[in-house]
């Protein structure tokens, strides 16, 4: 089990924004960044980390999921990016690799883009932000909730629930989980300039996707790669857009395996 600590967090022209972090495990650190489906999403996968390796994961929930506040001027994934930013140099941490999944992935990105001296490597999990010809991003918002767990699953069943019947209280956090996608990634889910920007890092970088994603396929995934000067690319086999979640283990093994690479920023 992991404790969750809340922080305030300072953030230039915004002020202190209330973070809920949890923590699992000791060690090398590593900050894991969850998508739309929330940070629910990544708990299982926090916890095989921890428990096998000696590491230790700091997930936050992005304001506004999971019931938390958003102030209203905390509307990007950039925001987003400095926020967590300011978390790292609150914490003090060093030599952390930071791991994204879906939007995570693209707040992720932003973060490597800031340069921070505190990260040392990101891993990038089915993550969404830029745009790719002939590949887009499925349309979200458009998508009934048995359509986004077909696309997002390769085998959706174990994972698949009515909202319908949650809960009025579990009904008012999904619906804000919903609001809080369109204000971070806007309906597309992509940032036009986020591709070229990306030319411009110089971080160890492994991209991992899910071989079944229905969300953005592995073309948009090896285009992410493609992207980055110093990112390699490896395809998950029997899992989807949450790999992290419905395959778990397949997760750790291909960021730990990376270690044996000149990947070595991801575990020393």
């Amino acid at each position: 089990m992991g404790t969750t600590t809340q922080y305030s967090v300072p953030h230039a022209g915004i002020g202190p924004v209330e973070v809920s972090v949890a923590e699992y495990g000791s060690g090398q650190p590593f900050l894991l960044l969850h998508g739309g489906a929330g940070p629910q999403s990544v708990t299982g996968f926090a916890e095989t980390f921890a428990a096998t390796h000696d590491v230790r994961v700091l997930v936050p929930t992005h304001p506004g999921f999971g019931g938390t506040l958003r102030p209203g001027a905390l509307d990007s994934v950039a925001g987003l990016a400095a926020l967590y930013q300011a978390l790292l140099d609150q914490l003090e941490l060093s030599d952390v690799t930071v791991i994204g999944n879906s939007i995570g992935g693209w707040i992720t990105a932003e973060i490597a883009l800031l340069q921070s001296p505190r990260v040392s490597g990101i891993v990038l999990i089915d993550a969404v932000g830029i745009e790719v010809p002939g590949h887009p991003v499925a349309d979200f918002f458009s998508l009934t909730m048995d359509q986004v767990f077909e696309l997002s699953f390769h085998n959706p069943d174990p994972f698949r629930f009515n909202a319908a019947t949650l809960p009025p209280a579990a009904q008012a956090v999904a619906a804000g989980n919903r609001d809080a996608i369109a204000v971070y990634a806007g309906a597309a889910m992509t940032d036009p300039t986020l591709a070229a920007r990306l030319g411009t890092l110089e971080i160890p970088t492994l991209v991992l996707w899910g071989d079944g994603d229905g969300i953005v396929d592995p073309g948009y995934g090896r285009a992410y790669a493609a992207a980055i000067p110093m990112a390699r690319f490896q395809l998950l086999v029997d899992t989807g857009h949450n790999a992290q979640l419905e395959t778990p283990d397949q997760v750790v093994d291909a960021i730990w395996d990376s270690a044996e690479t000149d990947f070595s920023a991801f575990a020393r």
